[in-house]
């Protein structure tokens, strides 16, 4: 018997396959995927990389919408409630949506064994099927050629940045990242690719895929201007403001996704003016979401090395006192993410994770140690708790930073939940 509730079915999905397990691979997927007999009759863009997928997949949410469409969007992981990983038109999917596309995938399998991720996966796209949304935006989970989001052949693919991260699934190199994240190709299509320096790996394996690829620089180029930016796409060029997302690496995302739709203008077209639009309208909680001011509170799923370096740009050095509330889960590059951010703290509250992939506070400041790490060290029973801390010795002209993983924000949402509204 079915579940009746979505939590009674996560529930389930967490009994029978935690979501923290990853099994890579699409021989299962496909064999439900075409037992599920969906039929996406509408333009596909699937976004992958390292860093700013999510991001991307906003921006392409925010200027379809302006531009009158319906989009349906998939994403992970979220960051308080399940829903937010399946949107329609900008809102979450109800509860009774996702329990009926859960019903029919789990209908689908037969004996066939799913992780929590593969599971929801293809639920989210039954479920756009259903809708009938005019264009589904799907980020991948980890790397792409073996990832469950792939089981749909993309008429866009988008390639935002190659970073070391889940070196234990994708390999140890940048090389061997990206010819990973490469497999979202498919023969003939377009590849926007966002990294500026890709490696050789992702070029190597999307010569061999026969995609059409425009690289930086050569095919897509991108500037900052006094008015916000320009995008040169071959011969078109857009002049867009600049996105209502923080930091200057967002620009490079918003040329991605526009690039992207103006790969579909023939069928799914968006006018300069609606993308102008969405990026005035893009919104993403917990990417440089500053949430209070005096003193000041920055929410940041930055959790690896390359994320860290783009956080560390963004807020220089300290003017007043700069306290970090961290945590991270098991896994992590805790040592790299410390040697990148170490001049912007002089203060570490470290926080357990719960879960099965969470870790202690004291095993994070012995990898801290290994960065070195300048600032102080101090362990915290919770992220609340050093979040409190923190607020507690803080004061006008100091800044508090959260950040080092989706659990950590979320857990720093609900404990900010008054103030951010």
């Amino acid at each position: 018997m079915s579940p009746a509730t979505l939590a009674d079915w996560l529930e389930r999905l967490e009994q029978r396959a935690p979501a923290s397990r990853i099994a890579l691979g699409l021989e299962r997927v496909e064999r439900v995927w075409r037992a599920l007999a969906v039929d996406l009759a509408v333009p596909v863009i699937s976004v992958a990389g390292t860093n700013g997928k999510g991001s991307v997949v906003a921006m392409l949410e925010a200027m379809l919408r302006a531009g009158g469409y319906c989009p349906f969007a998939y994403t992970s992981p979220h960051l308080l409630q399940f829903n937010e990983r399946m949107r329609i038109g900008g809102r979450p999917a109800e509860d009774a949506d996702i329990v009926a596309a859960l019903d029919a995938v789990e209908a689908a399998r037969g004996e066939i064994a799913l992780t929590y991720f593969e599971q929801t996966t293809l639920a989210a796209l039954w479920l756009a099927a259903e809708q009938a949304a005019d264009a589904v935006l799907l980020e991948v989970g980890l790397g792409g050629r073996l990832d469950a989001v792939n089981v749909v052949d993309a008429d866009v693919a988008v390639i935002t940045s190659i970073g070391i991260d889940h070196a234990e699934y994708l390999g140890s190199t940048r090389s061997a990242i990206g010819r990973e994240k490469a497999g979202i190709a498919r023969p003939g299509r377009p590849v926007i690719v966002g990294e500026s320096d890709p490696p050789e790996g992702l070029r190597t394996a999307l010569q061999e895929c026969g995609a059409r690829v425009l690289w930086p620089g050569a095919d897509l180029s991108w500037r900052e201007t006094a008015g916000g930016l320009e995008v040169q796409c071959h011969e078109q060029r857009l002049e867009l403001p600049r996105p209502a997302l923080a930091g200057r690496w967002q620009l490079g995302n918003a040329a991605c996704a526009a690039a992207a739709l103006l790969q579909l203008e023939d069928i799914l077209p968006v006018s300069e003016a609606a993308m102008a639009e969405g990026l005035l309208r893009v919104r993403l909680p917990g990417r440089l979401e500053r949430v209070q001011d005096d003193p000041e509170v920055i929410l940041d799923v930055a959790h690896n090395p390359a994320a860290a370096r783009m956080l560390a740009g963004f807020l220089g050095l300290p003017g007043g006192r700069s306290t970090a509330v961290f945590s991270a889960l098991a896994g992590k590059d805790v040592a790299g993410i410390g040697r990148e951010l170490d001049a912007c703290f002089d203060r570490w509250l470290i926080a357990p994770l719960a879960g099965d992939r969470g870790q202690p506070a004291g095993k994070i400041v012995d990898q801290l140690a290994h960065s070195p790490v300048s600032g102080s060290r101090e362990t915290v029973e919770s992220v609340a708790a050093a979040l409190e801390r923190a607020l507690a010795d803080s004061g006008p002209g100091d800044r508090v930073v959260v950040f080092g993983s989706f659990l950590t924000v979320a857990e720093a949402r609900i404990a900010l939940t008054p103030k951010a509204h």
